[in-house]
């Protein structure tokens, strides 16, 4: 029989981009939700994480499948290896297997799958590792014995998307731009809302049902067309695209890295997509999830959507929220005793004549736009040359211009702990041979009210004999750089306004030394 409104559904991948926005809309439904997670303590501050049950748990783990899927009606598997790194076509295979298999055995009604949109001409050989990784799962889950749903979408469209950033990047900063002849490959973007209202009507299909479906908007466009469109909507000038033939997926994702927020690890992949022509063959999803009046949205209507939340701060995932290097097994700096080895700080704090709550403004707002407080150029510098040797840049910004929550990208660092008031804790992302952190503590003076006690600690655990030489070799410009942010952090609490919840100020600072952790 079909789920029915109050049937427990599992989310894995919740806290990656689609799955933090499916969440919600199944709670919303009506549905019972229990979220699979590595790490439940990321989920801890989205909005409806007190009306959800959390599972610790892998899709790699049998025992962890095995307690998570107890008692669930309808599984959703919206996990994918996030880059073409070597051997992540076996491992999605692996995964793929192992979930059919214990959803089998514990009963479930229904798998939903998110995948990709394929071309209809190319064999799977011709495919791009990433397209043709996909499509196997889809195989595997719909062989599995349970009745499936797997949906493909082509480019989805929404506020913090990976498809978006990059096309929203490259057309703002590229006014002309040489191009590869992947721009004239015709595809079938998507409103993430649209695959969203997909996801949850599938949990409702009847038992019969075991097929894929092609889902995507009402517009057919090439990617330059959807630079252009981009450009009229964002009410730029229009762009200027020159196609040339020798730019192959390497060299287009090294140049989409640079332009983009978007690494070169997940460029790629992206950019190998559309070498092929994705075009939805039918559209028989409707006869189970009937389209209401003005869905799907047209392409022009999504980038609006898009960019609205954009400017309003709105993003309530992105991309970035699914990349989380490191494994749960890594130390954490609170360790008793640094379970891990050595372990290098710097320490640094100041006085701030200002209270903890106008402290802890400057500390959550810290990054993105308003910087790091200490040589812009420098940090700039620094991300370009992570960039360089593949890693994330510190272009990826903020999802919130004033509010953090664990497990959010921010620059080159991913938030690990936050204590509202009083901590912030970041894990470095960038290249370092080794593990980095990057405290910020806000205290309240206990002699002198209204005043404060801003307290940085920057740790490091070394990696072999690179690690060691590294801090060495950094550490002689810790005193410039991360005393210099201890005092401008202060100082910009000082120069906040009293009420609440006005936004934390940009503070310039002059040039200097490449910053490290």
């Amino acid at each position: 029989m079909p789920a029915v409104t109050g049937g427990l559904c599992l989310v894995t991948g919740a806290t990656g981009y689609i799955g933090g926005r499916l969440v919600p809309e199944l709670l919303n439904a009506g549905y019972r939700v229990r979220a699979l997670a590595r790490s439940p303590e990321r989920l801890r501050d989205h909005p409806w994480a007190g009306r959800v049950e959390v599972a610790r748990g892998d899709v790699t783990d049998g025992d962890s499948l095995d307690r998570a899927l107890r008692g669930v009606d309808v599984a959703y598997y919206l996990v994918h290896a996030l880059s073409a790194g070597p051997g992540f076509e076996e491992r999605d295979r692996a995964a793929a297997r192992l979930f059919a298999d214990r959803a089998r055995r514990a009963g479930v009604r229904r798998i939903v799958y998110l995948g990709g949109l394929t071309p209809a001409g190319p064999s799977c050989e011709e495919l791009s590792p990433h397209l043709r990784s996909r499509a196997e799962v889809g195989r595997i889950l719909l062989a599995s014995g349970v009745p499936c749903t797997v949906l493909r979408a082509a480019v989805v469209i929404g506020s913090g998307s990976a498809s978006f950033e990059m096309l929203r990047y490259l057309t703002e900063r590229l006014p002309v731009m040489i191009t590869p002849s992947w721009v004239g490959t015709r595809v079938q973007p998507i409103a993430v809302r649209d695959v969203l209202r997909y996801l949850v009507g599938s949990a409702a299909m009847p038992p019969e049902v075991n097929r894929a479906f092609d889902i995507g908007g009402p517009d057919v466009l090439t990617y330059e067309e959807m630079m252009h469109r981009y450009a009229e909507v964002a009410r730029l000038p229009q762009r200027r695209i020159l196609r040339v033939p020798m730019l192959s997926p390497g060299l287009s994702s090294l140049w989409i890295g640079l332009v983009t927020p978007v690494p070169r690890a997940l460029a790629r992949p992206l950019a190998e997509s559309l070498r092929h022509e994705v075009v939805c063959a039918e559209h028989d999803i409707t006869r189970w999830v009937p389209d209401p009046p003005g869905a799907p949205l047209g392409f022009d209507r999504a980038l609006a959507l898009a960019l609205e939340r954009v400017r309003e701060a709105r993003v309530s995932t992105r991309w970035s929220s699914a990349s989380l290097p490191g494994a749960p097994s890594d130390p954490l700096p609170t360790d008793p005793d640094w379970a891990g080895g050595s372990l290098y700080t710097d320490d640094r704090g100041t006085e701030v004549a200002a209270p903890p709550e106008a402290l802890w403004r400057v500390v959550e707002g810290i990054g993105g736009e308003n910087g790091w407080y200490s040589f812009p150029l420098a940090w700039a510098v620094r991300g370009w040359l992570d960039r360089l040797v593949g890693g994330a840049g510190i272009r990826r910004g903020r999802r919130d211009a004033s509010r953090l929550r664990v497990g959010d990208a921010l620059d080159f660092w991913r938030v690990e702990e936050i204590e509202p008031g009083r901590l912030l804790r970041l894990r470095a992302e960038m290249r370092v041979p080794g593990l980095a952190w990057l405290e910020m503590y806000a205290e309240p003076d206990p002699v002198h009210e209204g005043r404060s006690h801003y307290r940085q600690r920057a740790l490091f655990h070394p990696r072999g004999l690179l690690g060691h030489m590294y801090w060495w070799a950094v550490s002689p410009f810790h005193a410039v750089v991360f005393g210099g942010m201890a005092r401008n952090i202060a100082h910009a609490a000082e120069q906040l306004p009293a009420a609440p919840g006005s936004p934390s100020p940009s503070l310039p600072a002059p040039s200097g030394p490449v910053p490290r952790p």
